[in-house]
């Protein structure tokens, strides 16, 4: 680890109010520890139903016009899904957020964007990608995803997590499909980040006085997808489920070097540990 990055990962500083925007399940998790350190903790989404104990809520669309004031906040973690078609390719982003900027009385501290790993699309290979690496959407969710990321710097100097694959608890769809027996591209090249160690991510660049402008939340060891859905079966004592014909291939290889600079260690380094927790819990 060079010396900024030692820097980076020793400064820590307080998130103070935190404003979750779109508290779905990952915010709503991250709120859960802001809680537990003494943070207060602000939730907009449009409905207030099932949020903890300790979080205070703002039951509001982001995106229609006509927001009220938002309170005052010194940090903001926005968790949108990119909800969009070919015609209104990233609407979701340029409304909400610039809702958000209007709302707020003042600008935050620090704002994180919650984008992903799927703007890299365009970059399959078997080359490792670093967070220098330029962006290459092809499909419309990616586009309005990357034009998400530049409005957000543009307006907070936000900085940017792009998680891949995020897995755990309820979100198993993969188990699900081998037990199913569906067919996989077993050749395709896959990067995944278990719940529990974004969430981790997410807190730790609240925190960092220094975070890196963008960030990969993928885990330790990237996977072929045949990979994972062997260990899955061979764990449910099951057949593999077969092969697609023809098989694709394609999908990228992501390096986390950073985040591992800047969390030191996860939780579920591969899909092995995190796959087996999942498993052990189900049954």
């Amino acid at each position: 680890m060079n010396a900024q990055r030692r820097d980076r990962a020793r400064g820590r500083r307080s998130p103070g109010r935190t404003l979750l925007v779109g508290c779905g399940k990952l915010g709503t998790e991250l709120g859960r520890r802001l809680v537990a350190d003494g943070v207060e903790v602000v939730a907009m989404r449009r409905t207030s139903a099932a949020l903890p104990a300790g979080f205070s809520a703002i039951t509001d669309d982001i995106r229609l016009a006509g927001r009220r004031a938002l309170p005052a906040c010194e940090s903001v973690v926005i968790t949108l899904p990119p909800d969009v078609d070919a015609r209104d390719e990233g609407d979701i982003y340029s409304s909400a957020l610039t809702n958000l900027a209007e709302a707020l009385p003042s600008r935050p501290s620090r704002v994180v964007f919650v984008s992903s790993t799927r703007v890299l699309e365009g970059r399959a290979g078997a080359v490792p990608l670093t967070e220098s690496d330029a962006a290459a959407p092809m499909g419309p969710r990616a586009r309005a995803l990357l034009k998400g990321e530049a409005l957000a710097a543009e307006l907070f100097g936000a900085v940017t997590v792009r998680p891949a694959g995020i897995y755990g608890p309820g979100r198993d769809s993969l188990i699900r499909r081998v037990r199913e027996h569906t067919p996989v591209d077993y050749s395709r090249r896959t990067n995944r980040i278990h719940e529990d160690d974004l969430v981790g991510l997410l807190h730790a660049m609240l925190e960092a006085e220094d975070p890196p402008a963008l960030i990969h939340a993928v885990d330790a060891e990237p996977a072929l997808l045949g990979e994972v859905v062997t260990f899955i079966a061979d764990r449910l004592e099951v057949e593999p489920p077969p092969r697609v014909q023809p098989e694709a291939g394609g999908g990228t290889v992501l390096d986390g070097g950073l985040l591992m600079d800047l969390v030191g260690r996860l939780r579920f380094p591969s899909f092995r540990e995190g796959y087996a927790q999942m498993l052990r819990e189900s049954m």
